[in-house]
């Protein structure tokens, strides 16, 4: 089976201002380097559907979605500092959340082997009841919530790569023992969350695993966390599905992280990924876009993604 890359050509239309990092460009990039390296036409294309304000509301508190929703009708705002809100971003952050759900439903359905969202804005900073970080709604959540309440799908792992901690997936699921969350991000960064020691609570404690890490990580550091302690705890886990919160501002040319990650270790970080995913469900992958704002770095990171996750071998060295 293909491998799915959902998108929608809406996504270009949230707008932050022209000298925001997280702009309509970064899209444009990953979709041109598809079509560049002649990735994109063995791809399933498809459409984004919008997630319903029900749908997102099982992960925020419906008075925010009502906020997100008047202030984009009123013709924008800012939720702080970071996070604007133009005038179609309401519509646009439901397409987002929504890629999402169409991904799963791919990947569900058996229309696809594993699914990319190329989505925008992207989510896992987003709280419950507000937006942070870029981030408007938890895409990622949402879908996870998707999963479980409409497709019947138990037990799911989140691995976040982003530089920055993933502090709204982590919220989400800090009790809910049927969901795992690991991280791997820089510590101390935005947003100042992610301690190894929030493990989760209650019937969850165990079920959130933070990898903090000082800036300057090397390839190989992050490759050996993969391998001797994340994909252990995956293991343990049993999930019937896997999901990345895939951000490429760990690359080390990337303005918004001090990570020293290349191209390269996007590929390798997931085949991991899929060779965990083909043990323990069934090949069961959805990949949501998170950040990175170098665009050449973003578009050539995210093809490597996708060409591993295409079933393409990497490059062999040559004698």
């Amino acid at each position: 089976m293909p491998t799915a890359l959902v998108c929608h050509d809406d996504y270009l239309l949230h707008d932050n201002g022209p000298f925001h990092p997280e702009r309509p460009f970064r899209l444009k990039a990953v979709i041109n380097a598809l079509i560049t390296k002649q990735l994109h036409p063995r791809l399933r294309i498809t459409e984004a559907r919008a997630a319903t304000p029900e749908q997102v509301a099982r992960v925020h508190d419906e008075r925010y979605i009502e906020t997100v929703r008047r202030m984009s009708e009123q013709g924008g705002g800012a939720l702080d500092v970071d996070t604007p809100v133009s005038h179609r971003s309401y519509a646009v952050a439901l397409l987002s959340a929504g890629g999402a759900l169409t991904a799963m439903d791919e990947v569900l359905d058996g229309r696809a082997a594993n699914a990319f969202i190329a989505h925008r804005p992207p989510g896992h900073h987003a709280r419950g009841d507000h937006g942070m970080g870029f981030c408007l709604f938890n895409n990622i959540s949402i879908a996870a919530r998707y999963a479980q309440r409409e497709r019947g799908v138990e037990r799911i792992f989140i691995l976040d790569w982003d530089v920055h901690h993933g502090n709204g997936t982590q919220e989400a699921f800090y009790h809910e023992p049927n969901v795992f969350f690991c991280s791997l991000h820089q510590s101390p960064w935005f947003p100042f969350t992610g301690e190894a020691d929030e493990t989760g609570a209650g019937d969850a404690e165990g079920t959130n695993l933070n990898l903090p890490l000082r800036a300057g990580r090397r390839p190989y550091e992050y490759l050996e966390l993969l391998d001797d302690v994340a994909a252990p705890a995956m293991r343990a886990f049993r999930p019937d599905l896997i999901l990345v919160s895939a951000g490429q501002d760990c690359h080390e040319r990337d303005p918004l992280g001090q990570m020293r990650l290349t191209t390269d270790t996007f590929r390798e970080m997931t085949w991991r990924v899929l060779d965990l995913a083909d043990e323990l469900c069934g090949g069961r992958l959805v990949v949501c876009l998170e950040g990175g704002y170098d665009l050449d770095v973003l578009a050539d990171s995210t093809s490597e993604i996708i060409r591993a996750m295409m079933g393409e071998m990497p490059p062999q060295p040559t004698e």
